[in-house]
């Protein structure tokens, strides 16, 4: 059994209950697998990054595999902050990221609706990737508040962050900064790190807690408080407002082409 998300946004929570801790989030257009169905809660698995947790019963809304399967084959993805998708019956705002299928510059159809959309979009199957087109990507994230388990620009934490941005140039990292720390390749010294490379931080007890996306001239944008630029060198983020270290660098990992530099 699959599903759709169909309104702006879902939280997903670690647990069946309104006061769960919110893990994540479904944007517009993203699909999942249904593992299991209760009155009112729904356990999903999310097709995108496979990562699993409840949703409440109101908001799940049951497709066929077969047309979860087509919605994600050609997608394109909301640049705009937020902008409106135009039915015959109502406006729904959709955010920054939300999947688009088989957008036509105009329209899109999903679960027999036709929307109308004219807000800017990208397609990864259409695009070529360029390290100008990423941070332009990233930098459309700033001063969006910081929320743990968000994925949007009114909410996001800092793996949330880096999953979105990757996404629209089609490249696919997990959900959490420890689960993206194991993706992609290592750079082995901190003089070897580029412009486009993750950074990873650890705590004091050497767990990875929080990622960032590097920016030339030394600095990175990651989600801390709110989507920002800090300065970054071999120890980790310095924040410049309050005069110290915030983040403690553990690794950096590659995960575009060498032919991009």
């Amino acid at each position: 059994m699959y599903g759709v998300c169909e309104i702006s946004v879902v939280p997903i929570r670690s647990k069946p209950a309104d006061v769960a801790a919110i893990v994540s989030q479904l944007l517009f257009g993203e699909t999942y697998k249904v593992i299991e169905k209760r009155r009112k809660w729904t356990k999903i698995e999310c097709d995108f990054d496979g990562y699993t947790g409840w949703i409440d019963a109101k908001q799940t809304k049951i497709i066929e595999e077969k047309e979860a399967k087509q919605l994600v084959e050609n997608c394109a993805y909301a640049l705009e902050l937020v902008d409106n998708a135009v039915t015959i019956t109502h406006f729904l705002p959709i955010l920054m990221g939300s999947a688009l299928p088989n957008y036509d510059g105009v329209n899109f159809k999903m679960n027999g609706i036709r929307y109308h959309y004219n807000g800017q979009i990208i397609k990864p199957s259409e695009i070529k990737i360029s390290l100008e087109l990423l941070f332009k990507i990233a930098r459309r994230y700033l001063y969006a508040p910081y929320l743990w388990g968000g994925r949007s620009p009114f909410g996001i934490d800092c793996s949330g962050f880096t999953q979105n941005v990757f996404k629209m140039i089609g490249i696919h990292l997990k959900r959490d900064a420890a689960q993206q720390v194991e993706q992609g390749e290592v750079v082995d010294f901190y003089v070897e790190a580029r412009p486009g490379d993750l950074a990873f931080f650890e705590n004091s007890k050497g767990k990875i807690i929080h990622v960032g996306l590097i920016l030339p001239e030394n600095k990175i944008i990651h989600a801390s408080g709110k989507v920002r630029i800090d300065s970054f060198d071999r120890k980790g983020i310095y924040n410049q407002e309050i005069s110290k270290y915030t983040h403690q660098l553990r690794i950096i990992k590659r995960f575009l082409s060498d032919d991009l530099y």
